[in-house]
């Protein structure tokens, strides 16, 4: 009896054990089955679901039922991390879409960049990508030496002034830039011929000396070849005859070629460098011409200089530009590629067309008319000619007052009076004396007064504009001039700089916003919005506040430098306050660090 009912009690637990590892069995199954299914659905892409079956007559079962909501999409991205694409609504205004990864929401860098006016691309350095952020789009020169008005001016030496858009072309009289800031006509800008002198004149100190390769000279004895017309090609009808000219007490070379024929050529065949130079003397209406080989497919271009007063032409494969009759010897002096580029270019608006043509080879020289010529070659460079072009026209161009009126109207502003054709600028004043200071010259400014104590040079507006850069300009010319003239000619421009100094030391925080710079003081004057400076109007004012501080060592030069550099990298600056990035710039960084987002953010 005792035996039987033990062998009941064992089957009975036996069974409920049987039935604890089942249940166990069974939940462990669906626990690892779920565990798979959520694993494959992060691991893979949802496929578009299928197009829903079309509706047929009769068929009450589809036409009653409602689709469910898609969810939103998943976004791919490496090492199996996935971002859920979602709607961000900006300011209750405009939607974009944005990415998700848990907690964070990531923006498209496209937005970003023109929202927040902020700058980036993705680079590769030695073979890897890596995104590049930057608060403002200029950067501020490193300061090498102590000022000095003999050496390198500013950062002038990074100027290319002859490239600028604004520029319509380089004068073939007058051998300066012809400017279309505020007219698509054309004008002479006293301020860019001064900035077009200045970064040559820092150039030639910086650079290596160019390389110069003679293609003729009359007077040279072991020319190219022993005939009287040396190395150049007379077709029939034209003559080139090597003679000596009294006035330069030497040889030349004299040509005659009628208007209508091939013309006397020399081949040059140059395909380095791109900067030609030939001295000339016209005894009639002629034309010197430059054939050049480009990256433009088909037949070459020809840049034509001309003895006329023509500014300009573009049409078909000939660029055309005016030299003036030339009946005096001179030098002329020309940047084929800028001259190319320019012709290609030429608009009727005030900027110039951009192209991607490039000269390839400098194929030969055509002169037709009645002159001579000597000396022709081709250099890397020639920043010395530039600068004596620019510093010539200042000479000759200055009036009785000693300024520069500038010939064309200028609209400063809402609230401001237009300046009216002959109007002075204290900034071309100041680049001027800085110009000619370097030929042994001087000059003065142009005033108006803060508050009946400070004085200031800058645009003659009414009411005073008080722009600062232009100010700067001025203060260095003045220093130059005081420098160079001496103690007794150059004491008014000293007194003038003096003064002008403590009104900047007084009125700099005026133009300071805790997160830029300002450009001039409408707000105060006009009582309108601050007009805040660009990023490269701000890296000028710094530029000039390192400089202005090798020359005077007052505290607050330096403090403002520091400050407005920390402003470039997204810096705000409030009183009693550390000095942070602004909140998005911290989230943009921090987004940034996770580069497999990069590929999804940057269109």
């Amino acid at each position: 009896m005792c035996a039987v009912t033990m062998r009941c009690l064992a089957a009975r637990v036996n069974y409920k054990t049987l039935i604890v590892i089942c249940a166990l069995f069974t939940l462990l199954t669906m626990l690892l089955w779920n565990r798979c299914s959520s694993d494959t659905a992060l691991r893979f892409l949802p496929r578009a679901p299928p197009p829903p079956p079309s509706a047929k007559v009769g068929d009450a079962s589809i036409s009653s039922q409602q689709q469910p909501p898609e969810p939103p999409p998943i976004v791919g991205g490496a090492a199996g991390i996935k971002y859920e694409e979602m709607d961000c609504l900006i300011n209750d205004d405009v939607t974009i879409k944005g990415r998700r990864d848990g907690a964070e929401v990531y923006f498209p860098f496209s937005w970003l960049e023109k929202y927040f006016e902020v700058y980036g691309k993705v680079v590769q350095y030695d073979g890897y990508e890596r995104f590049e952020f930057q608060h403002s789009y200029s950067k501020v020169y490193a300061q090498r030496e102590p000022y000095h008005p003999d050496g390198v001016f500013m950062s002038f030496e990074a100027y290319n002034v002859e490239v600028r858009d604004r520029v319509k072309c380089i004068s073939g009289v007058e051998g300066v830039p012809l400017s279309t800031q505020w007219g698509p006509q054309g004008y002479f800008y006293a301020i860019q011929i001064a900035q077009y002198g200045l970064s040559h004149y820092s150039k030639n100190l910086t650079e290596r000396p160019p390389h110069v390769e003679l293609y003729d000279a009359a007077e040279e004895k072991d020319n190219r070849a022993a005939s009287p017309s040396g190395p150049w090609t007379v077709p029939k009808g034209c003559s080139l005859t090597r003679l000596h000219d009294k006035g330069r007490a030497t040889a030349v070379r004299q040509f005659s070629a009628p208007e209508n024929s091939e013309g006397v050529s020399l081949p040059l065949g140059n395909s380095k460098d791109f900067i030609i130079s030939f001295d000339l003397k016209f005894t009639s209406n002629g034309s010197v011409s430059v054939v050049l080989e480009t990256t433009e497919k088909g037949a070459p271009f020809i840049i034509h200089y001309v003895t006329s007063a023509q500014l300009i032409a573009f049409s078909g494969r000939d660029i055309t530009y005016g030299i003036g009759p030339r009946a005096a010897w001179s030098t002329v002096t020309r940047d084929l590629l800028t001259d190319l580029r320019k012709g290609v270019g030429l608009s009727n608006t005030k900027a110039v067309k951009a192209t991607k043509v490039m000269p390839r080879r400098v194929v030969r020289l055509i002169v037709r008319g009645r002159g001579a010529i000597d000396n022709v070659t081709i250099s890397t460079t020639a920043h010395t000619a530039a600068f004596f072009a620019a510093s010539d026209w200042l000479l000759r161009n200055q009036d009785e007052r000693g300024g520069w009126p500038i010939m064309v109207t200028r609209k400063l502003g809402e609230g401001f009076r237009p300046l009216e054709p002959g109007w002075y600028s204290a900034m071309a004043q100041g680049q001027a004396m800085s110009t000619l200071v370097r030929l042994h010259s001087e000059q003065h400014g142009v005033k108006a007064v803060f508050m009946n104590k400070y004085d200031w040079y800058e645009y003659p507006t009414t009411p005073g504009s008080f722009v600062l850069n232009g100010f700067i300009y001025s203060l260095l010319g003045l220093h130059d001039l005081a420098e160079t003239a001496g103690e007794k000619l150059g004491r008014e421009s000293g007194l003038l700089f003096s003064r002008g100094m403590e009104s900047l030391k007084a009125m700099l925080p005026l133009y300071d916003t805790g997160s830029g710079s300002i450009y001039d003081l409408r707000h105060y004057m006009l009582g309108t919005a601050p007009n805040l400076a660009r990023w490269d109007y701000h890296t000028t004012h710094i530029n000039q506040l390192q400089l202005l501080a090798s020359i005077d060592n007052a505290p607050i030069f330096r403090d403002v430098v520091k400050r407005w550099k920390s402003y470039l990298k997204g810096c705000v600056c409030v009183y009693g306050r550390k000095r942070v990035p602004p909140p998005f710039v911290s989230s943009l960084i921090r987004m940034l660090q996770k580069k497999n987002v990069l590929s999804g953010l940057i269109e």
